[in-house]
């Protein structure tokens, strides 16, 4: 089943990291798409190699928190993918800028389909507008109906949250020329794959500390992880569906998953960080009072120094209690609604992700 032909999509972010693998699988995938926005702050060279006779991808340098670019940039757009957030799981921007970043440039977009009469909006959510909470109660094969108790905390995670709230609320509202706007979520896991900042960080902080990294999750804690370009392809069906069974997808929200195993945190990352010489230090973690007193400290810490740098806290007490509260998804709704299956095996997910990790470091295990 294709979409219209002719379509323009413009995808916000689409310089980032999840934001590059699925401008190239539009570009790959949907041959009735005649032009690719790529509405963000940096400009990715590499995508300029996707245009073709019939496909245009056009780069639009703009700020989501500026409404009049993005109102530009919009004009003659059918469909919208608003993957567009800044992520802050180490407390490094202030609260003012996560919440004009992500729920202001919801608004934004919002605005923008409502003025000029865009019809479909997909949008980039995240797990943690569920979980896990900061309270430790455990999210086990869950979906998008288990009854869980959410805490937020964190400009992050509220501002995602509340922006994910807009997005499905404004499902059915009127846009000009007296068209309705369809609307659906997507909330992927922890995402892996190559280009990953925040795993390219990790190696980093830990190839400073000698190589070795500190277990914290106790034996039985299991997290969801999510290959990016499986991430992607759900995007792109959840956008065709949008158009062609609105009345399914309008107002959805979907897990994205796939065959990564469940792990906790450490010892997944170390299935793609070991063979470059990642140590994982200890069978069992500190007591959880001594882990939570260590972030503490690692807070107190940074705020002493916040006049000076401002730096991330690689290691706080959200990313504590992230690390030891199992999250982990068991879903067929994205299958059911609109034919969703992982379009890269587990397999040749950890290749790919394990030949990136391997230029990061500057070697190739054969």
């Amino acid at each position: 089943m294709r979409a219209e032909p002719g379509l323009v999509y413009m995808v916000t972010g689409g310089s980032g990291f999840l934001g590059r693998h699925l401008v190239r699988l539009l570009a790959e995938r949907e041959q009735d798409i005649t032009e690719i926005r790529v509405f963000d702050p940096n400009a990715d060279p590499d995508l300029g190699s996707l245009n073709t006779e019939k496909l245009q991808v056009k780069f639009i340098q703009g700020n989501i928190v500026d409404a009049a670019s993005v109102l530009e940039a919009a004009r003659g757009v059918d469909l919208i993918i608003h993957t567009a957030g800044l992520v802050d799981v180490w407390m490094k921007h202030p609260s003012k800028r996560i919440w004009a970043v992500n729920y202001q440039g919801t608004q934004n977009v919002l605005a923008v389909c409502k003025e000029l009469g865009i019809r479909y909006l997909l949008y980039t959510s995240s797990m943690e507008v569920v979980g896990p909470n900061i309270k430790g109660k455990h999210f086990i094969r869950g979906n998008e109906d288990t009854n869980y108790r959410i805490y937020h905390e964190g400009a992050y995670v509220q501002s995602k949250a509340a922006a994910e709230k807009l997005v499905l609320s404004a499902n059915g509202m009127r846009v000009a020329g007296g068209k309705t706007l369809v609307t659906c979520s997507l909330r992927p896991t922890g995402i892996y794959g190559e280009g990953n900042p925040i795993m390219a960080k990790v190696y980093q902080t830990i190839t400073n500390f000698g190589g070795r990294r500190l277990r914290l999750a106790g034996k039985g804690v299991e997290h969801a992880r999510v290959y990016v370009g499986n991430v992607a392809w759900m995007h792109v069906l959840a956008a065709r569906a949008l158009q062609q069974t609105p009345t399914i997808v309008g107002g959805e929200v979907y897990f994205c998953y796939d065959d990564s195993p469940y792990l906790c945190y450490e010892d997944f990352d170390m299935l793609l960080l070991g063979p470059v010489g990642v140590q994982l230090s200890g069978r069992t973690p500190l007591p959880y009072w001594a882990l939570y007193l260590l972030a503490l400290l690692s807070e107190g810490l940074h705020f002493l120094m916040r006049p000076l740098a401002r730096k991330e806290i690689i290691f706080n007490r959200y990313n504590l209690a992230v690390i030891t509260t199992t999250f982990t998804v068991r879903t067929d709704k994205a299958a059911r609604h609109f034919g969703y299956s992982p379009l890269v095996p587990w397999a040749q997910s950890w290749v790919r992700t394990l030949d990136w990790v391997q230029t990061l470091a500057g070697t190739h295990v054969g």
